[in-house]
């Protein structure tokens, strides 16, 4: 595979992940899954079924808009059964996890970034715009994620204000392109950037409270800033007319001075 993209431009060849990478991202993504799927008390099938979504629903949703290449769950011979064994393994052994304060939110942000970069670099190998690379790496991204709240009945996490998520995800893409791209850094590298980047935002939000905006109108004060200024120019326009018409009758009063002393 390596060979194949180096044959092309050396920017693709940079660009072209490691299976071992991908591979990690379907782990991370199918543990925060299976997590899900236990503190939902649900069964192993459920469990095992959560891994799939979170471990490969984002490139799935991914490759279906693309249309190009290959579908990467169905064309490797590792992704699904690397996600069913993530699902069996972590449901049965999931103590652990649980010592962990957060787990959850931090298993599921740092898979967030690995696939923000494993959907950026895709669309760059393919030669999309780096504005359709951004928007594909930050749809595989938070697409796993997005499946499973519709699976669990909820409204997806991304949808719903709190904590950043999806802006974090935006970020992560951008940083990728950027480090692999125009920088030309080693894919490992721009992968380990756009992670840290992704995890550190959304903590920081976490943190600090940032919350995404939602339930605003501005109306409102649009149309009180637009009443203002209409009325501003209004006072304006009245004080123009009134100098105007001051000046005229000064003129007016001086002619008839100067006729009647001639």
């Amino acid at each position: 595979m390596e060979s194949v993209f180096s044959s092309l431009a050396p920017q693709v060849s940079a660009l072209s992940l490691p299976v071992w990478l991908d591979l990690a991202a379907v782990v991370v993504g199918g543990i925060s899954g299976v997590l899900t799927a236990c503190e939902r008390k649900l069964d192993l099938v459920g469990a095992i079924g959560l891994s799939i979504v979170c471990g490969l629903g984002g490139g799935l949703i991914r490759d279906t808009i693309m249309q190009v290449g290959s579908v990467y769950m169905l064309d490797s011979y590792y992704a699904i059964p690397v996600a069913i064994a993530t699902g069996v393994i972590v449901f049965f052994f999931h103590g652990p996890f649980s010592r962990i304060d957060n787990v959850i939110a931090w298993v599921d942000i740092i898979s967030v970034g690995l696939f923000a970069a494993s959907g950026t670099d895709k669309a760059i190998v393919y030669e999309l715009t780096p504005v359709a690379a951004v928007f594909m790496g930050t749809l595989t991204g938070i697409g796993g994620g997005m499946l499973r709240d519709v699976f669990l009945g909820d409204i997806p996490h991304i949808f719903r204000k709190g904590n950043l998520y999806a802006l974090c995800a935006i970020a992560g893409a951008v940083v990728y392109y950027v480090a692999a791209v125009p920088l030309g850094l080693t894919k490992t590298l721009s992968v380990l950037i756009c992670v840290v980047v992704t995890v550190a935002l959304r903590r920081l939000s976490l943190r600090y409270g940032i919350m995404s905006p939602a339930d605003i109108d501005l109306t409102p004060k649009v149309m009180e800033g637009a009443r203002k200024a209409a009325e501003k120019r209004r006072v304006e326009n009245d004080r123009k007319r009134g100098g105007e018409k001051g000046a005229h009758k000064t003129h007016h009063k001086h002619k008839t001075t100067k006729g009647t002393d001639e």
